[in-house]
């Protein structure tokens, strides 16, 4: 059980939290934008969001070939997770690999909760746009067209006051 194989895969899950705990705050962004009304920016955040995935999806790969050439080492089926190496890891590994897994664990959690709230957020934008845009198709009280008539087609009589 070669140490260099454990402390590559521990780079890379130190990596993995880095990434994660940045689209994190990129989610956190992109809250703040929807909250205050800054769409301006919401193309570029949903840009670098995409970037900070692009990093974690080729990284998601690199880790992966990293733990399964540990997990062949220890005997392990193939495609583990990071719980099932950390449980049979040799000491320091198993109680670092845990740790990693229990921190990528909160940052997942704490992205769904943010990515659930930012789609709430604008889902709710969304229907309120659609809401006024409904209500200024009404027809409106009160207008009158090109020929001096109420716009409905309807006759109204008016009472002048003669000491305007």
């Amino acid at each position: 059980m070669d140490g260099v194989d454990y402390q590559h895969l521990s780079t890379l899950l130190w990596r993995e939290q880095e990434l994660l705990d940045l689209l994190l705050f990129k989610a956190e962004e992109k809250q703040y934008l929807i909250l205050t009304g800054k769409t301006r920016w919401l193309a570029r955040i949903a840009h670098e969001i995409e970037v900070v995935l692009d990093q974690l999806r080729t990284l998601e790969v690199e880790r992966s070939a990293a733990t399964e050439a540990i997990a062949v080492s220890l005997g392990l089926a193939a495609n583990p997770s990071l719980r099932q190496v950390a449980d049979v890891a040799p000491t320091p590994w198993n109680d670092l690999l845990a740790q990693h897994h229990e921190a990528l664990l909160v940052l997942i959690t704490d992205l769904r909760s943010l990515s659930d709230a930012n789609r709430d957020l604008i889902e709710g934008g969304l229907n309120a746009i659609g809401d006024a845009l409904m209500r200024t198709r009404a027809p409106s009280a009160g207008t009158y067209g090109a020929t001096g008539r109420h716009s409905d087609g309807t006759h109204r009589a008016v009472t002048l006051d003669g000491a305007l």
